[in-house]
């Protein structure tokens, strides 16, 4: 197995290496994707999950006046796919696009089903990584209903810094819900309370 994947699953569970090697050693496949480019597409059933060696990708989708909403971001290290899409294999409603030059190594629906099936261990671990999705959706659904713009910011500032290292302004506002004016207004505004916290010491 590529060593990036093997730490990774290692890090989310304990398995044997037999159990590694047995789903995987012939199934995984590499993937690269440029820039803009699309791992999938809205209307596209996701036939496998991905994880990222390197770069970093968006899942968006596009409202009826053709403006693209960001829902997630996924970045080196991390398991990417539409998962409903891919659980249940169905139509996605979204896309998955390159922001930068993506190195990808791909993982068939087939192959995981049958990892399931007879280990144990890769069911224990199916489990972690889908209560993790679940997790961060239910967080950012959380986050419109009970925090405002600012305090969403401020969270995603102290929960995900590595979005504002990695992202384009303009993708976080859509991912926080605001337009890109409105998010450079109110960083602007959280800088000047810095700077007179800082004044008043």
């Amino acid at each position: 197995m590529i060593l990036k994947l093997k730490t990774k699953i290692e890090k989310i569970l304990q398995m044997p290496v037999e159990d590694c090697d047995l789903y995987f050693s012939n199934s995984k496949v590499p993937l690269k994707i440029p820039a803009k480019e699309c791992f999938l597409k809205e209307g596209q059933i996701c036939k496998k999950m991905a994880f990222i060696e390197k770069g970093e990708l968006r899942m968006f989708y596009i409202t009826e006046e053709g403006k693209e909403i960001n829902v997630e971001f996924f970045f080196e290290n991390d398991f990417v796919a539409s998962y409903q899409s891919f659980l249940r294999q169905t139509k996605s409603k979204y896309y998955i696009q390159a922001i930068s030059d993506c190195e990808l190594v791909t993982i068939s629906h087939k192959t995981l089903q049958n990892a399931y099936a007879n280990s144990p261990y890769w069911q224990r671990f199916g489990r972690i990584v889908a209560e993790r999705v679940f997790t961060l959706a239910e967080q950012r659904t959380e986050g419109f209903l009970f925090y405002n713009a600012e305090e969403r910011y401020l969270n995603l500032l102290r929960n995900r810094p590595i979005i504002f290292k990695k992202i384009p302004l303009y993708h976080i506002a859509s991912y926080l819900g605001i337009e890109p004016e409105s998010l450079s207004r109110l960083r602007k505004k959280l800088t000047k309370k810095v700077e007179l916290n800082i004044g008043q010491e």
